[in-house]
């Protein structure tokens, strides 16, 4: 019998929603793929500590350790996204695959630094969140990317600089990542982006923080505009199972051009720019 797959969580303190989650569709209803939490390493070491004595997973102090333990590592601290740089400095030079959760990073030039730190170790490193395994984009798969002439997002969270993601991942992972502007509208933390894209191609990103709003998508070609609800009850548990497949592959399976502009969406809808006319992407 084939030994299992080894994970490291890696993370700013370890509990969080997103690791507690995680663990649990790889514990559950993904435990056939073969993978295992096999250590973890948390910059909180005690908070790190007592999550990884509750997991009952090894907890290593030491980058060095950790990598003796597994095969890949997944970078969480979802609601801390300033600190994946420096958690990815921290393993990067295994040259193992590296999973980075949303959001990628605090800024572009960071999510660039991240993506060059990679390649200078020469390792496969990817990054989305949840909303990039739905049946939104399996409706895109089926119509073709290039059929696709606008599309309606719906999206909605805790905090716009944290959960803005969500919406732009559907759209750009479904539309491709040649956005060419933005502007956004709406008072306070009720944003509305108006994305052209390359080709005529339009989009509309309707972020809605505060409130209970759940994650949808209409999708519009030449013969028919579908609306596609994002089902939660399978979110993550198909999420999980796009990180392995990344992980078993060794390889991106998807641009990282499309992640890079997300984030450059972030920071645009972030911009008093926006607020006064369209900015170029």
């Amino acid at each position: 019998m084939a030994r299992p797959k080894r994970l490291a969580f890696v993370d700013y303190a370890l509990d969080n929603w997103h690791s507690n989650t995680y663990l649990g569709y790889l514990r559950g209803a993904l435990k056939g793929r073969g993978w295992e939490v096999a250590g973890c390493h948390a910059m909180r070491e005690a908070e790190g500590r007592r999550w990884a004595a509750k997991n009952r997973i090894p907890y290593c102090a030491s980058p060095v350790e950790l990598n003796d333990r597994v095969d890949a590592f997944l970078v969480m601290a979802p609601s801390n996204p300033e600190t994946h740089l420096a958690l990815v400095r921290r393993v990067v030079r295994f040259g193992k695959p590296v999973w980075v959760d949303k959001t990628f990073a605090p800024d572009l030039a960071t999510a660039k630094a991240i993506f060059a730190l990679a390649d200078a170790h020469r390792v496969p490193l990817e990054t989305n969140s949840a909303l990039r395994f739905t049946a939104v984009q399996a409706y895109a798969r089926e119509v073709g990317r290039d059929a696709i002439r606008h599309m309606v997002v719906w999206g909605g969270g805790g905090r716009l600089e944290e959960y803005t993601i969500h919406p732009l991942e559907l759209l750009v992972s479904c539309m491709g990542p040649k956005a060419e502007r933005v502007m956004r509208r709406g008072k306070g933390e009720e944003a509305q982006l108006l994305i052209d894209f390359s080709g005529g191609r339009t989009a509309v990103v309707n972020v809605y923080i505060g409130t209970n709003t759940d994650f949808a998508a209409s999708v519009t070609t030449k013969q028919a505009t579908r609306y596609i609800p994002v089902d939660g009850g399978v979110l993550f548990r198909d999420a999980t199972a796009g990180i392995l497949n990344f992980l078993e592959k060794r390889r991106p399976t998807f641009d990282r051009k499309e992640s890079l502009v997300i984030r450059r969406l972030i920071d645009l809808t972030l911009s008093p720019a926006t607020r006064r006319a369209f900015v170029k992407v």
